[in-house]
């Protein structure tokens, strides 16, 4: 169970999906306003302890660890194993987000610990539904994770569903993701606008 006060927390940033629906360009080096979606994403876990990324290295101005999830392509929750066990030091809880939202902040990671406190960890909702950006606590990630073979293909959804965890209702556009080149153009767009 997560306790009050924000201790030590690493942080998993998932960058290692195909993105088909993006012809297959890297997610992690797509630029919204003069700055990559990896960049901003580690600007959102700026207070985590450790940063691994999984996915392909490319430069950063901060330090992150980069790994390949394994099985490769093998879809979150194996890139989210496989960054979990990439780490270098233990911390409590592990914040989790997608490469393509870059509308996260550090303040969206502070809220979610804060929801936190009293459960198993606290995940993000846009309409209702739960998005790439969650914390958990680390020990009960360990205790629910199935072997190897079986985390080819586990949808994230099935890896978290036995924990408890608190949804969190986004706010404004930090929940907005980037899965084709219009949500792009959209999101630059609205940027252009404020």
């Amino acid at each position: 169970m997560i306790e009050l006060g924000l201790s030590g927390f690493a942080a998993v940033i998932l960058a290692g999906g195909q993105a088909s629906r993006l012809g297959g360009a890297d997610k992690a080096t797509i630029e919204l306003g003069g700055r990559s979606l990896l960049e901003r994403a580690i600007d959102a876990v700026v207070d985590a302890g450790e940063v691994v990324v999984v996915g392909q290295q490319v430069p950063t101005e901060r330090p992150a660890t980069f790994v390949l999830e394994d099985p490769r392509f093998g879809g979150p929750a194996a890139g989210l194993l496989t960054g979990r066990d990439s780490l270098l030091r233990r911390f409590p809880t592990i914040a989790v987000l997608a490469v393509d939202m870059p509308h996260l902040t550090s303040s969206t990671f502070r809220r979610l610990h804060e929801a936190a406190v009293g459960h198993e960890g606290a995940v993000l909702t846009r309409d209702g539904r739960r998005q790439l950006a969650f914390v958990v606590e680390t020990e009960r990630l360990d205790a629910v994770r199935p072997d190897r073979e079986a985390q080819h293909g586990l949808a994230i959804r099935a890896l978290l569903d036995p924990l408890d965890l608190v949804d969190v209702a986004s706010v404004g556009s930090e929940a907005r993701d980037v899965d084709t080149w219009s949500d792009l153009r959209d999101l630059a767009s609205e940027a252009e606008d404020r």
